[in-house]
């Protein structure tokens, strides 16, 4: 499914620098804050791109914004083979965000529209499952080729490039969707439908949740691994990242037929147990904890992901779907920048113990307050009631 290729390569693109973070560092020597702005850039740059243009696939069709991010995906690997210092990196996420931005969106809806089942959280699943395994590669691939491929920081995007050329020709195969009715585009303003409001904030804030955690291991693992674990080996510390991402794909699988309503809840309570490990694993040193948390919060991230994805889908107008994806994507990545950077500044300004702690703290009352919406929404109206159990 072309959809599903497209969320493989988004998150392929956006986790395929995460292992070699520690090589950028060690190269140009660059503090913990400035590799986790690098990471930040991205998700500030869909912040942008989100509440101007999440709406050009309900305008133009899904398949020609899907061509036009990935083609922006393409260009960005070129950016990071050829990087002759720091600005560089900046400039290929930034890019990297332009044409996520506006991929991910599209394609998620299309893989709702183009669902073959009625359940909306099989197209929620297909989604977690493509994004997992696309970073499950990113990390594996990019981990190997830094510990033992010549010329690491260039073969990796090489192959990303090729993905994506691949990925291009896929959905030029596709039939076209653009609309009968053609509107012209301008900037939305970022809003709500009526009535879904309390679901869209559950999802929205599950999503986040899933997001934030991601942005500690994706920005930071690999230093928390190296440090903590200490072992310098590219290859260990992409495989001990990667079993996270397996994770979330093995979990997704197996939770397909549980409820949103049951993966949010289970979501939040995973995440908790995952902190923990994640702060035992920084206290002792120990890979078997490292390993834990890779796994628990894994399956935390997939479950809080699929659960918010599959609610939004079964609340959200059709003809609304793809603004109110973006607006909830936006959201998401203010809260995974925001952590990115919070953590960032927090491990330079002190040691990485402490950005650990406060970062497992604040992400352990994010669940707190999702579980008590979770338990406002059940005494709204049946209507909602009903919407938040879908």
């Amino acid at each position: 499914m072309a959809a599903a290729s497209v969320l493989a390569l988004v998150l392929w693109s956006s986790g395929a620098p995460s292992t070699l973070y520690p090589t950028y560092a060690e190269k140009w020597d660059l503090a913990p804050v400035v590799m986790t702005s690098v990471f930040a850039t991205y998700p500030l740059t869909l912040i942008v791109v989100l509440p101007l243009f999440g709406n050009l696939s309900d305008l133009y069709g899904r398949r020609m914004v899907m061509i036009g991010g990935v083609t922006l995906i393409a260009l960005s690997t070129l950016l990071f083979a050829v990087a002759p210092n720091v600005g560089f990196l900046f400039a290929g996420r930034a890019l990297q965000g332009i044409g996520s931005g506006l991929a991910m969106g599209a394609a998620t809806v299309s893989l709702i529209e183009n669902n073959p089942r009625i359940n909306p959280r099989f197209a929620s699943t297909t989604a977690t499952v493509a994004t997992a395994t696309g970073l499950t590669m990113a990390l594996l691939v990019s981990g190997l080729m830094a510990q033992y491929a010549p010329l690491p920081l260039v073969l990796s995007y090489i192959v990303l490039l090729v993905l994506a050329i691949a990925t291009t020709a896929a959905l030029l195969m596709t039939p076209g969707d653009r609309p009968e009715v053609r509107q012209r585009w301008r900037p939305q303003s970022p809003k709500v439908p009526h009535g879904i409001r309390m679901s869209f904030l559950i999802a929205t804030l599950s999503v986040a949740l899933a997001f934030s955690m991601g942005a500690i291991f994706l920005s930071l693992g690999a230093h928390m691994i190296a440090q903590f674990a200490q072992t310098d080996n590219r290859a260990i510390i992409g495989s001990l990242l990667a079993s996270s991402s397996v994770a979330i794909c093995l979990t997704a699988l197996l939770a397909v037929r549980v409820s949103a309503r049951s993966q949010v809840w289970a979501g939040a309570v995973l995440t908790v147990i995952s902190l923990a490990l994640m702060v035992g694993a920084s206290m002792f040193g120990s890979s078997v904890l490292f390993l834990s948390w890779c796994l628990v919060g894994g399956s935390a991230y997939s479950l809080a992901f699929t659960g918010g994805l599959g609610l939004i889908n079964s609340v959200a107008p059709e003809r609304h779907r793809g603004a109110t994806l973006s607006l909830l994507y936006l959201i998401a990545y203010v809260f995974q920048a925001a952590t990115a950077i919070g953590v960032g500044a927090l491990a330079t300004s002190g040691t990485l113990s402490t950005a650990v702690i406060a970062a497992a703290a604040t992400l352990a009352g994010l669940c707190i307050l999702v579980v008590v919406l979770l338990k406002i929404s059940t005494h709204v109206s049946p209507q909602a009631a009903r919407a938040v159990n879908a």
